[in-house]
């Protein structure tokens, strides 16, 4: 040996990812599905059945599309305050193309799924080009697309054509005496679908990467500006398309659908994780926020003594613990940044 000293050099700091205020939010969220799910099966019998399970999805297809929409929206570090007016106006035009104009389902409902894309790319495109606020433009949107609702029709409008009857009493069975329906089929699908789109293509990074900085994407050269248009768009098309689903639900169109509809969707994303300045959140984590809307829902049903307004002041106040836990949350990577790994 040369004599020399040897230097032992300190192991390397293990990596926590559990750090990440991204995955720690998310696995907040998880955690308190969990909890509130084990809690129903303890004070209720049956809770805990399959079927109870998958009425959360099967209630809330609607809610869990559009807030997949929203979520993309979100992450820009937009909002969309039109989405419950795009469903309720897409209610009332299928129903009435569908009873009134004599049109089968389908081309009716590429109709209104064309309309609401077309709505939110225009919302988008204003947003962009003449730099205007998101919460101004979609709250006239609100306002705009509730109102062609009730010039549409005022009164309610019941769907008895055989196809869309036939599609609502659809139910695929899972065994057990468990099933789920189109409705619920089709928000499975969109989750997949915004997730890949999320996570595994260059529209996702980007944005990602407007939420964190618009200034950087486009230092970057991400297309900022038509990933703008896209987003809204996307809101449009999940808007509508859960209009469509809700006409399955209800087996109507009605200008009065999905009144306030649009703060649920904001309240379950961001429950599920999302940031609201943008930049971070998962789409499965507003899955989990939309579930435990309806967990909270399915809770007081099985209670039976307490008002449904408790389900407005429960997910208020979760409302607001997720907000403070973001702004905690926040502050971790600040406070590990100065240690080897984050530690």
């Amino acid at each position: 040996m040369s004599g020399a000293v040897a230097t032992a050099r300190p192991a390397p700091a293990r990596r926590r990812p559990w750090r990440d205020p991204r995955r720690l939010a998310l696995a907040v969220t998880i955690a308190l599905f969990v909890a509130m799910s084990a809690a129903g099966g303890v004070l209720y019998e049956g809770f805990l059945s399959p079927q109870v399970f998958l009425n959360l999805f099967i209630d809330n297809a609607f809610l869990l599309v559009v807030a997949v929409g929203m979520t993309f929206v979100i992450l820009t570090g937009g909002i969309d305050l039109s989405v419950g007016a795009v469903i309720a106006f897409s209610t009332v035009l299928l129903a009435a193309l569908v009873e009134r104009h004599g049109w089968h389902p389908l081309p009716a409902i590429a109709a209104v799924l064309a309309l609401g894309t077309g709505f939110g790319a225009l919302m988008g495109t204003l947003i962009q080009r003449y730099r205007l606020q998101p919460f101004v433009v979609t709250l006239a949107g609100m306002f705009l697309a509730r109102g062609v609702a009730t010039l549409v029709s005022v009164d309610s409008i019941d769907i008895a054509h055989p196809f869309h009857v036939a599609v609502a009493n659809w139910r695929l069975p899972l065994g057990g005496g468990a099933s789920l329906s189109a409705g619920a089929l089709v928000a499975l699908a969109v989750v997949a679908a915004g997730a890949m789109l999320a996570g595994m293509t260059r529209f996702g990074r980007s944005v990602y990467a407007i939420g964190g900085s618009e200034h950087s994407a486009v230092l970057m050269g991400l297309p900022v500006a038509a990933t703008v248009v896209r987003v809204y768009a996307l809101s449009g098309f999940c808007s509508a398309l859960a209009g469509v689903l809700y006409t399955f639900y209800m087996l109507s169109g009605y200008s009065l659908h999905a009144s306030g509809l649009e703060l649920d969707a904001i309240a379950a994303v961001v429950i599920g994780g999302t940031l609201l300045a943008g930049g971070q959140g998962y789409v499965i984590g507003t899955v989990f926020g939309v579930l435990i809307l309806g967990l909270i829902q399915t809770l007081i049903a099985f209670d039976g003594t307490l008002s449904s307004w408790w389900t407005k002041i429960a997910i208020g106040a979760l409302l607001l613990v997720f907000c403070l836990l973001q702004r905690l949350l926040a502050r971790l990577p600040a406070r590990a940044g100065g240690r080897p790994g984050g530690a």
